[in-house]
């Protein structure tokens, strides 16, 4: 038996033990309410936003995160050193560690969350689901045994009966799941699944369920109080996702009605009473359309809360604090109301082109619409900071509220075209074309919907119209007259008194080169495009948008210009072009594509062919882990592995040569 818990109690001084958008988000609320706040980072975030916010901030290790977030003495020390009384530990890291709650409570601190006991009983996925079949908790079938060989995974995989989903027991976030479809894949993917949980979770246990087919995921939020008090705050939908991972949430569910609704959420607290819980937590469902089954409970916050507090008016964070000074619930189940419609996205440092590569640098431009109008923007990052690869790439939640559903949607649309943010890729285009699909719209969706859709969701990149052609000579000459110190009429275009002179403009667009004339002197400057030329004017706007007059027809333009690459917004979307030096070395270094590199600093997890092996397009040949996510490298082509230059634990570095292939030999006459 554990020792008994530091007693919730108030406090002054709040560390929170994470990063990113959670820390700002509980820095937020501590400082209305009056607490000092404590800041814990590792070398890699000595200047992250979170860092800046909090009113001290300890250095708690290196960039690896079990040397500094995930290393509980490190963090413990931070609150000795700062007088901290309490810690709130956010999401992910040590937010479900029972170790550390427990190790909070012996030095004295709250704990703001449940108890360590709590945190084992629901923390393990197959021990809370023991726990729910006695509370009479509807469950997936599944295998939740502590046998963990391969044989007894084998036949209980088998008596379920295909396809089932493996997964880790410990784990949360896609992180350790697969989905099995045949006996004959289902080694390989437990070998994978414990592989990538022992990284994430310290823990690969596995437990085995029967997969729903076009399943929908819902989950209900409760809090509990130390007096006994428990409460649900309605449901929301987590159904977009990819691979596992959440990407769009709303609440209330679109799919429930009246009856459900009251129905799940009457389940949630039925489980979270069979421990009696307290504080903020999730239980999480699956749904074939018609039934609802228990999958897990996460004992913390969610990423995904603050669609349930603009569709209750609830500050979450608010109530976990109220809750860990020992106060009641502020409300009762009956004074809980549902009002409007809220939806989120998760904005990703990811490329959806390279098959969500995550992507990381130095953001060069930052550029969020205002929090107005039923929008909410809770972000870690700003202009400047560096995107680390030892982190989850989230850079920010964009959230919408609104009276009905078609409405948020439609307020998040506008809320993700209005954000710029350069240096690094991000998935906002696909978050835009995935909100704006006339399937999400109507909600017949499941959980698979991502993956099937995902050609039209990442489509090619649109080419430049006249449109975005005029916008960056514009934007170039803008530029160009913004050096310019002292006024003077030939900052118009190149006027001059008198004749006609021409400057000529060429950018490229993916494999293809435009050109662009601008004629100027004396009378309207004019940009020809083929046979077809347009008089034009700019004036300025807000800091990084002009507005742009064509033949009488005005469109707002926002630019960003970093040497010869520019990047367009207008009303057709977002364009990146590169402007060819007029005066040459624009030559570009090409890497060969017999050449695996690593696309991202990681470690070599797994080598899945040998040196000699002759292998078909898109065999795979090698599996790194990069940010906590396990990514498989796969022959570019038909031909010989004939260099492996890595080996298992390799930690490498962005652009190493990890193996070559080369091509088979064409043997057609």
């Amino acid at each position: 038996m554990m020792a008994a818990p530091a007693l919730y109690r108030k406090f002054r001084t709040l560390l929170i033990a994470n990063r990113g958008e959670i820390a700002c988000r509980v820095i937020r609320t501590a400082r209305a309410m009056g607490l000092r706040t404590v800041a814990v980072y590792s070398e890699a975030d000595a200047g992250a936003l979170h860092v800046t916010e909090a009113d001290e901030a300890v250095l708690i290790g290196p960039a690896r995160a079990r040397d500094s977030y995930l290393n509980i003495a490190n963090v413990l020390e931070a609150a000795k050193k700062t007088g901290t009384e309490a810690i709130h530990p956010g999401y992910g890291f040590l937010s479900e560690s029972a170790e550390f709650a427990q190790a909070c409570a012996e030095a004295g601190l709250v704990f703001v969350g449940p108890t360590a006991d709590m945190i084992v009983a629901m923390g393990s996925k197959s021990g809370s689901k023991q726990l729910m079949e006695k509370a009479g908790v509807p469950l997936v079938p599944g295998f939740h045994g502590e046998a963990q060989d391969e044989a007894t995974l084998a036949a209980e995989a088998a008596k379920i009966g295909f396809p089932v989903l493996v997964k880790a027991s410990a784990g949360g976030g896609g992180r350790g799941m697969r989905v099995v479809r045949s006996a004959g894949e289902l080694s390989d993917a437990i070998v994978s699944a414990k592989r990538e949980a022992k990284a994430a979770f310290g823990d690969d246990r596995m437990l085995i369920e029967k997969y729903v087919d076009n399943p929908r995921h819902i989950e209900v939020q409760v809090v509990g109080d130390s007096h006994g008090n428990l409460v649900s705050l309605f449901e929301r939908e987590c159904t977009l996702q990819r691979r596992h991972q959440k990407v769009i949430e709303e609440a209330p569910s679109p799919t429930l009605n009246a009856e459900q609704r009251e129905a799940v959420c009457a389940a949630a607290r039925k489980a979270a009473g069979a421990v009696n819980y307290v504080g903020a937590g999730t239980i999480e469902f699956v749904s074939d359309g018609c039934e609802v089954f228990f999958i897990e409970m996460n004992t913390r916050l969610q990423v995904e809360h603050p669609v349930t507090e603009l569709i209750t008016g609830i500050d979450l964070v608010e109530w976990q604090l109220r809750v860990a000074f020992g106060e009641t619930l502020p409300l009762t189940q009956d004074q809980i109301t549902l009002n409007g419609h809220a939806i989120e996205a998760r904005v990703y440092a990811e490329n959806p082109h390279k098959n969500f590569m995550p992507s990381v640098g130095r953001i060069t431009t930052w550029r969020t619409p205002a929090e107005s109008h039923g929008l909410r923007i809770d972000a870690g990052y700003r202009e400047g900071d560096s995107v680390s690869p030892n982190y989850d790439a989230m850079l920010a939640k964009v959230i919408a509220f609104a009276p009905t559903r078609e409405a948020a949607i439609d307020r998040l649309n506008r809320g993700l075209e209005d954000t710029d943010i350069r240096g690094i890729v991000t998935n906002i285009p696909f978050l835009s074309a995935l909100l704006t699909h006339p399937h999400v719209r109507a909600n017949t969706i499941d959980t698979g919907f991502i993956e099937r859709e995902l050609s039209a969701l990442t489509p090619a990149a649109a080419a430049p119209g006249d449109l975005e052609l005029c916008a960056a000579v514009a934007a170039i000459l803008r530029a160009e007259q913004a050096q310019v110190t002292a006024p003077s009429p030939w900052q118009t275009a190149g006027w001059m008194p008198v004749g006609r002179r021409h400057r000529v403009f060429k950018f490229r667009h993916g494999d293809s080169v435009y050109q662009v004339t601008l004629a100027y002197g004396s009378g309207p400057a004019q940009l020809l495009i083929g046979d077809r030329g347009f008089v034009f004017t700019t004036s300025a706007g807000e800091t990084g948008q002009f507005d742009l007059t064509r033949d009488g027809a005005r469109s707002r333009v926002h630019a960003v210009i970093e040497g010869h690459e520019l990047y367009l917004r207008t009303r057709h979307g977002r364009f990146d072009m590169h402007w060819v030096d007029p005066f040459g070395g624009d030559d570009e270094e090409h890497v060969g594509d017999d050449r695996i590199v690593a696309p991202l600093p990681g470690t070599v997890v797994a080598l899945l062919a040998e040196e000699g092996a002759h292998l078909e397009k898109g065999a795979a040949i090698l599996t790194l882990e990069v940010m906590k996510m396990e990514q498989t490298l796969r022959a570019p082509f038909a031909g010989v592995l004939t260099s492996l230059r890595c080996r298992v634990g390799d930690i490498v570095q962005e652009g190493v040569e990890l193996a070559i292939v080369e091509p088979a030999e064409d043997k057609t006459p």
